[in-house]
């Protein structure tokens, strides 16, 4: 049996529950803790909320709804899709689109009221030029690239900018500045300090308006890197932002995989496709229903874990596409029961412990959660 909280014990015994092979569930009252208590640690800055990749997989329109009721008021999403669907469910809020204005796209972007973040002078260009047709102000926030070479506007470009600025930021509602740390998750690397230094040192002669550079992890490096406003993603869901210090964030989600078989095999038999696992003792293998279609990693055969009645239980063989085979043959009898559950990811094993397994980041395992698990959402 798993300790889980009521409301998830009675949810884990509705029919829809039992038509499928997991669960995924999402604390709505963790997630919002950890977005006051990160908004505590910044006041007087600004707390957004990081909603990309339907909120790291657990639901940008739920997530985004509970975070609007805990205080939130800016939500960056990447795309003006995702966008469009979060303006829906939260109609007041400010929603900022950090991949920009695609061409061809002002008109959308000005009609949902999102916030485009550009990176280009040809963006800032299109944006200006779509305000203009509209005779109004259109609100937008500038990136600049002080050092990750992805987005923004290299440090070259800003020239034109201070030159022109009449023209060029004409008909713009500028909202911020903003730049992204690329190292902010190691404690001691020189580029996160060099690229507050560029931020500020760009910004020489340009207009005022309010500062974004931190993350989750630059949130970490304290009051010189919070400025106006700070941009938590993975930080709101439970992995730990700062991994040079034992996770402040309390765990969001649990995964609970449907017991669908316990089996008694003998020694020397194999388990799985290619035959990759040869039992070497008489005992118990028990089939779950999820697998890599579910996001669960294929890298995690032979490596993974997961929980059953307290007890430890080493994932076997391949993961297949629909299923997981572990071993159970130290679970008690009484404990293992074919329709009851398995622990995936949970308090005795939390999503960074599972992508180090795996090879990979919390990033990884939290956004490739697949879409069909039974979603329960409690806590909120």
């Amino acid at each position: 049996m798993i300790d889980l909280p009521s409301p998830l014990a009675a949810a884990l015994e509705t029919p829809d529950a039992a038509r499928v092979g997991a669960v995924l569930a999402i604390d709505l009252g963790a997630l919002t803790a950890n977005w006051r208590d990160l908004a505590a640690r910044v006041g007087p800055a600004e707390c957004g909320a990081v909603v990309k990749a339907d909120a790291y997989g657990l639901g940008a329109v739920p997530v985004g709804r509970s975070l609007w009721q805990a205080g939130a008021r800016s939500f960056f999403v990447a795309d003006i899709e995702a966008g469009v669907r979060l303006r829906a469910a939260l109609p007041q809020a400010r929603i900022i689109v950090l991949h920009g204005v695609p061409a061809g796209t002002q008109g959308e972007i000005a009609d949902q009221r999102l916030v485009p973040v550009l990176s280009t002078l040809a963006e800032i260009e299109r944006w200006r030029d779509h305000a203009a047709q509209l005779g109004r102000k259109l609100p937008a926030i500038i990136h600049i690239d002080t050092g990750m070479n992805r987005l923004g506007l290299p440090l070259s470009d800003l020239d034109r900018i201070r030159n022109d600025l009449p023209s060029l930021l004409a008909g713009l509602d500028l909202q911020a500045w903003m730049s992204h740390l690329a190292c902010a998750d190691d404690p001691q690397h020189p580029l996160t300090a060099e690229q507050r230094q560029r931020f500020l040192t760009a910004l020489e002669g340009l207009p005022s308006a309010p500062l974004s550079l931190s993350n989750s992890a630059g949130i970490f490096h304290g009051p010189d890197y919070h400025f106006d406003l700070v941009r938590p993603g993975i930080a709101l869901y439970g992995p730990n932002p700062a991994p040079w210090m034992p996770n402040p964030m309390r765990p969001v989600i649990r995964l609970l995989g449907r017991i669908l078989q316990v089996r008694s095999v003998s020694a020397g038999v194999t388990v799985g496709y290619d035959a990759t696992h040869r039992v070497t003792r008489p005992g118990k293998v028990a089939a779950l229903g999820l697998g890599y279609a579910d996001g669960y990693p294929w890298s995690l055969a032979g490596k993974g874990q997961v929980m059953i009645a307290g007890h430890s239980c080493p994932v076997i063989g391949r993961v297949s596409m629909d299923l997981l085979t572990v071993d159970v043959t130290d679970v008690p009898e009484p404990l293992l029961n074919v329709g009851g559950w398995a622990e995936v990811i949970g308090p005795a094993r939390d999503v960074d412990q599972v992508a180090r397994e795996a090879g990979t980041i919390g990033y990884e395992i939290l956004t490739r959660l697949g879409a069909r698990y039974h979603r329960v959402y409690h806590g909120g």
